[in-house]
């Protein structure tokens, strides 16, 4: 084995065209950019949307809406859910650490709980934010709605 049998290893080399390597390559002067214009010309990458300089999609199009920036949202659970949890668990109390512990909502929700479904249960229910029908279900089976 000698320095004159050595190649590089099957697949590790892509492109054989050596450019910007001068006159004598056969691909100086331009080294296959052509001439003039953005593509030319080094450091250039197309930003995303850019369309050739065509006014953008993104403004062409109007805005529309309104994005209220006090909005709060809320991870919904509904009574069924609830009757559910305490009946698995054998629970008389449900907080937002038992919540995040069975995976229904995660440390930052804040929770409403909702009137869907039946509940058969006394419960002592801890959210921050009931509907009324929820309540009136909640209060029915002599349980308490705390709201945080």
């Amino acid at each position: 084995m000698d320095l004159s049998s050595l190649k590089p290893a099957e697949g590790s080399v892509k492109n054989s065209k050596r450019i910007g390597r001068g006159q004598g390559s056969g691909r100086g002067g331009t080294s296959t950019r052509g001439h003039k214009g953005a593509k030319s010309r080094s450091g250039y990458s197309r930003k995303k949307g850019f369309e050739g300089g065509q006014m953008p999609m993104q403004r062409r199009l109007p805005k529309f809406g309104f994005t209220n920036i006090n909005r709060k949202e809320y991870k919904v659970l509904n009574l069924n859910v609830l009757q559910e949890l305490a009946e698995r668990g054998n629970l008389t109390s449900v907080n937002i650490e038992m919540l995040i512990e069975h995976g229904l909502i995660t440390k930052n929700s804040l929770v409403k709980i909702l009137g869907n479904g039946s509940l058969s249960l006394k419960l002592e229910v801890q959210a921050h934010a009931f509907s009324k029908s929820a309540v009136d279900a909640i209060e029915a089976q002599g349980g308490v709605a705390v709201k945080l």
